[in-house]
């Protein structure tokens, strides 16, 4: 049971990283998806390469073809695809719409997780998935009410992101199973240095072919605000998450993404200098009693049907 509280730890510190993801496409509104997910994932290749040299020539030496490959793949789908997709939704659609549907992340995670072998039987789990869902429900409601519907464009690029991110949350948990010979933190920054070769594939039609028509200071603030997030969520984001994948069950680990979600509205909060209504802090605690009662179904040792 320690280690399943420091698994939640971790998966908590992992979420707060992670709500950071929602406010930076709002802050830097005049630059495109591309570019922000270009200039973010450069900066987390610059920053995992410098912290993983002392251990670059032992690594590399451990890793087949194999595990490169999913590396390429866990890189694309969970930090490339997902962030530009994401990106676009918040930006067409506003953070309100684009957090209620990749919201729905642990509902999907954990019902993929329940397929696993020794998984938690599905009924077990059906407590927690209606407290999270009720919970996303509110948050959904309160923010539709208040920001409105949102243009299908943004919808569309918010349903992909959490297609693209339940892929990548499943097959990197699989990976860290399989994989004793490489500390989470090291294939987080693994994961960090192959991103960062694609960003800078990405760099080419981001920074060339669109549009760059800002001021000094705007690239600046622009430089600011992704290396931000590079080290916030991207290195510290990651480790932590990594970590907490392996010391929780896949289908805890579906629970553990609803911090992001509490989080980010918790930057919210703080950024429109508001406290929440009476609908989200419904919502909070709903949200809350769903990963109480994930942890209360791992707890119990008898898991048969």
């Amino acid at each position: 049971m320690k280690n399943t509280w420091l698994g939640i730890g971790c998966g908590i510190v992992a979420g707060a990283m992670w709500g950071l993801v929602f406010l930076a496409p709002e802050l830097a509104h005049g630059f495109a998806p591309l570019q922000l997910s270009a200039g973010r994932y450069l900066a987390y290749g610059l920053v995992a390469a410098a912290l993983i040299i002392p251990s670059w020539r032992r690594l590399a030496a451990s890793l087949t073809w194999t595990e490169w490959r999913a590396l390429a793949w866990l890189s694309l789908w969970g930090n490339i695809l997902y962030f530009v997709l994401l990106a676009h939704a918040v930006q067409t659609g506003g953070i309100a719409m684009t957090s209620l549907i990749v919201g729905l992340l642990p509902v999907t995670v954990t019902l993929v997780g329940s397929r696993e072998r020794d998984a938690v039987p599905f009924k077990h789990l059906l407590p927690s998935l209606l407290f999270s869902s009720a919970g996303l429900v509110c948050i959904g409601w309160q923010s539709l009410r208040t920001a409105g519907n949102g243009s299908l464009e943004g919808m569309l690029c918010a349903a992909g992101a959490l297609v693209s991110w339940t892929i990548y949350a499943v097959q990197n948990s699989r990976w860290l199973t399989r994989l004793h010979h490489v500390s989470a933190h090291d294939w987080s920054l693994l994961t960090g240095v192959v991103t960062g070769a694609q960003a800078i594939l990405l760099a080419v039609p981001a920074f060339i072919f669109l549009p760059n028509a800002h001021a000094d200071a705007d690239w600046l603030y622009f430089g600011a605000i992704v290396t931000g997030v590079a080290i916030c969520a991207s290195v510290l984001g990651n480790a932590f998450w990594n970590r907490a994948s392996r010391l929780l069950p896949l289908t805890m680990m579906g629970q553990m993404i609803l911090f992001e979600t509490l989080f980010a509205l918790l930057y919210a909060f703080i950024w429109e200098k508001r406290l929440p209504t009476a609908l989200e802090t419904a919502a909070m605690v709903l949200l809350v009693a769903g990963v109480l009662s994930c942890t209360a179904a791992h707890r119990n040792p008898q898991h048969a049907n």
